[in-house]
Formats: C-alpha cells, sequence, structure tokens
C-alpha cells in the first residue's frame, strides 16, 4: 500500500486484485461524515449535560437525591429498551428516513426537557430524548458501515467518533456557561434542540438516499419478526460482537463514574480542576482519533486494536494507584493517556463490530449492539460500586483491585478480537475501485445492498468496456 492516501493495490478475500483503492475521504463522503457526527455531537451533549446540572435542576424542581439519579439514568435505560426493541424493525426502512425519524424523535424530547415544569415531565423528556437518541446514535454507525468500504471505514469512523471529543471539550462546557447567563438550567436544553433542528435540517438536505440493502430471494427475507430476532441476536458471530463490546465498556465503566471522587478524594486535586481533565482527554482524542482511523484502514484494524487495546491496561493500572498529593499536570498526563488510547482502540473495535452482521441484518444487529452497549455501563457501573468502600472521610477503598479488574478485562478483549469475524458481503457499501467503465454503474443498490458512486455524489472515470464495470462489481463484491 501506500501512503499519504494515494491509491495502492490490495488483494481482495476472494483473491481478486483490488488496483486503486483510495484511503482518503472524498468530499461527498466527508459532508456526509460531518452531518453524522452533528448527530454523535447532539446526542452525547444531550447525555453528559445532564450530570452536572443536576445540582441546579434539584433546586428548581425540589428534587430528591433519588429522582436526580432516575432522571440521569432514565436516558441509559431508555436507550437499551429502545436499542432492543428497534432489533425488530431497524432494517425494514431507508436508512436515511429512518435517522430523520429518530432524530426528530430526539429533537422533541431534548424540547420537553427545556419545557418540563415538574419532575414527571423532564423524566418523560428524558426517555423520549434516550430512546430516540440512543437509536438514531446506532443508524450513524449503520451508515458508515454501509456507505464506505474497508479501506476508508477506519478513518471514517475516526471523523464519528470525534463528535465524542468535541462534546467534552466544546458541547458541556458549554452548556454550563449557557446555564450561567441566563440563570437556567432549562436554557442548555433549549439551544440544543435549536441546534438539533438545523442538523435535522442538513440531514435532509446532504444525505443522499439509502435504501435498505435487500437480497433478493434470500431465504432469510421471509423470516418472521421473532426468527429474525433471534437470528440477530444468536449468531456466533453476533454473540462475539456483543461479548467484545461488553468487554470494552465494562473496562473502562468499571471506574469512570467514581473516577473524579477517586481523583479528590484519594489524589487530593481540587474539586475545580476536574475540568482540566475532560477539557485535555477531549483535545488529545479529537487529535488522534482521525489519526487512529488511517493508520487502522492502513496496518490493519486488528493489528491496531490489539496495541491499543493491551496499553490501555497500563493507564488503567498507573491511575488506579495514584498516590496522593500528586502534582496536577503528572494526574492530568495519567488522565489525558488513558481518555486517548481508550477511545483510540474504539475506532478500529466498532469498524469491525460493524461488519460483522450482513447488510441486510445490520441495523437491527447496531440496534441490538446499542442496547449490549448501554446494559454493559450499568452492569460495569455496578459491579464497581459494590468493589468500592468508603472510610468516613470519603476516601475510596479498593480502587486498585477495580483497576486490576478493568486491566484485566482490558487485555481479553485482545483476544476476542481475533474471534471476529466480517460477515458475508459486510464490506462494502460505496465503490472503493477506480476501475475504467465506459458506462456508470446503477443508481440502486443491487442485491448486495452495495451503493454506487452516483449515489454518494461521485462519478467513475471513463473508459474501457462493461466487462471492466462487471469486473469492479465482482472485486466488490469480495471487499
Amino acid at each position: 500500500m501506500m501512503d499519504g492516501g494515494e491509491p495502492a493495490t490490495e488483494i481482495s478475500p476472494s483473491g481478486l486484485d483490488v488496483r486503486n483503492v483510495s484511503f482518503r475521504l472524498t468530499w461527498p463522503e466527508t459532508r456526509l461524515l460531518l452531518v453524522l457526527a452533528a448527530v454523535q455531537f447532539t446526542h452525547v451533549v444531550d447525555f453528559m449535560i445532564i450530570m452536572p446540572l443536576g445540582p441546579r435542576m434539584k433546586g428548581s424542581l425540589n428534587l430528591n437525591l433519588e429522582e436526580v439519579s432516575n432522571i440521569v439514568a432514565a436516558y441509559a435505560v431508555a436507550a437499551a429498551v429502545a436499542g432492543l426493541l428497534a432489533a425488530f424493525v431497524m432494517d425494514r426502512f431507508d436508512r436515511k428516513r429512518l435517522l430523520l425519524a429518530l432524530y426528530t424523535g430526539f429533537t422533541v424530547g431534548t424540547g420537553l426537557c427545556a419545557l418540563a415544569p415538574n419532575y414527571h415531565m423532564l423524566l418523560l423528556g428524558r426517555v423520549v430524548a434516550g430512546a430516540f437518541g440512543g437509536v438514531g446514535a446506532s443508524a450513524t454507525l449503520v451508515i458508515v458501515g454501509d456507505a464506505f468500504p474497508d479501506s476508508r471505514r477506519g478513518a471514517a469512523m475516526g471523523v464519528l467518533m470525534s463528535a465524542f471529543s468535541v462534546a467534552s471539550i466544546v458541547g458541556v462546557p458549554a452548556g454550563i456557561l449557557i446555564a450561567d447567563v441566563f440563570g437556567y438550567w432549562e436554557a442548555p436544553f433549549a439551544v440544543l434542540a435549536g441546534v438539533a433542528v438545523l442538523v435535522l435540517a442538513a440531514i435532509q438536505l446532504v444525505l443522499p438516499p439509502l435504501p435498505r440493502p435487500t437480497s433478493g430471494a434470500h431465504p432469510a427475507d421471509a423470516l418472521s419478526v421473532a426468527s429474525r430476532f433471534l437470528t440477530i441476536l444468536l449468531r456466533p458471530g453476533h454473540l462475539l460482537a456483543y461479548l467484545f463490546m461488553t468487554g470494552l465498556v465494562m473496562s473502562s465503566f468499571i471506574i469512570w463514574p467514581t473516577l473524579p471522587i477517586f481523583l479528590v478524594k484519594n489524589v487530593g486535586i481540587d474539586d475545580s480542576s476536574l475540568k482540566y481533565v475532560y477539557l485535555c482527554g477531549g483535545v488529545a482524542t479529537l487529535l488522534t482519533l482521525t489519526w487512529f482511523g488511517r493508520l487502522a484502514d492502513r496496518l490493519g484494524k486488528r493489528l491496531i486494536f490489539r496495541v491499543l487495546g493491551g496499553f490501555t491496561a497500563v493507564p488503567l493500572l498507573l491511575i488506579t494507584n495514584l498516590p496522593h498529593g500528586l502534582a496536577l499536570p503528572l494526574v492530568l498526563g495519567a488522565t489525558t493517556l488513558l481518555m486517548t488510547v481508550s477511545s483510540g482502540r474504539m475506532v478500529p473495535a466498532m469498524a469491525l463490530i460493524t461488519v460483522s452482521a450482513e447488510p441486510r441484518f445490520r441495523g437491527s444487529f447496531m440496534s441490538m449492539n446499542s442496547a449490549v452497549q448501554q446494559t454493559a455501563m450499568a452492569l460495569a457501573a455496578v459491579i464497581g460500586g459494590h468493589m468500592i468502600g468508603e472510610t468516613a472521610t470519603g476516601v475510596l477503598t479498593g480502587y486498585p483491585l477495580v483497576g486490576c479488574v478493568a486491566a484485566g478485562v482490558s487485555l481479553l478483549t485482545v483476544f476476542i478480537v481475533g474471534l471476529l469475524r466480517t460477515a458475508p458481503l459486510g464490506g462494502a457499501a460505496v465503490v472503493a475501485v477506480e476501475l475504467p467503465a465506459e458506462m456508470p454503474l446503477p443508481e440502486n443498490p443491487g442485491e448486495e445492498g452495495i451503493y454506487t458512486p452516483e449515489m454518494m455524489g461521485m462519478t467513475m472515470p471513463k473508459a474501457a468496456p462493461r466487462a471492466a464495470a462487471r469486473e469492479s462489481s465482482e472485486i466488490r463484491r469480495s471487499l
């Protein structure tokens, strides 16, 4: 392969010579990714902003601690349940129309939060936003899996997942600032709902038609809803992907909920310094995620995951054993390192998970995967909470043991990634091969659910006969 994004020669799984495969994202692809990243950004900000606004809501709505906890948890619980239910129907709809419907629901839910006069209305708003936002976030991953070839899927995932970093750097601090300026906890939700309306318009204007992949007379299309659900749930390849995702989430979330308390009570940093933890980590991940994605495309996604996944164990052990009184720059170095490698491993991981399902099952599979992810978050928090104790002065006990468990699970994912397999025809949606063709390829996806260059705003170079186009089609099937 050649560096610098230049076309390279690849050998497809079928042994065909795949020439002129480009690693560089085109402008139509970049434009599509920016819209999908905006969807992810608003989803992440909506999920994260509720926690720092908790004390304000508690006083304004006269909430007790249990009600505040319910409001925070409602989003994740609703996303998990909705993801499970959506697995029945996700692949029955056009990808673009599905995202429009889901994001509309998310916008309405966020608007309800801004208008909530009491606890029950706010809880309803969180449930609606979580149910539609969680599944909508899964839909963006499905579109990346369908619309990007393997040679650029890692880079695409890197761009998409950079939304999490931008949300940490800009979104959450901006939300807190808006609440301070206007003096109301509802203000950030009102602004976010307005931004969501603009993103909704961008989805309609920018996204190309993305018909659901079909498989012709394949007998699986005749499955009943229940049989289809069991297929998506119990396929060996899918189960491995769910196990892989569970390990990824648990290795992080078993310590993340209590990490701020540990840093303040055990390490002794000032409470006001916590914002620098997220700021430094967010900047570092923003600068590295796309690079990790490109590296995964060139050197192999499994290889890059093994390096990052294995190395994640180091900062996990380091952070959970930090001594009291450690200088803030050293603390920030450790937390930033953890955020960088932990987030970086998710780029090749999500690229591999996305193609674990065939295109005709991918929407439902990713919805189910989202439910698994949300459930694993809750399970990790419960396990971590039971392992960690607290002294009378608030110092946490048992944290080094939790770090060992997290590091062990992270190393386990390095083994599991070798078991993941790409599903048949799971590789490509957009043409990644620029062989000469006299005629453009058909505009509608074929039986394999492969999208053509025209659907993404691209054109095929002129020249050779139809035989070349047929050869290109065969190569795409093998990617």
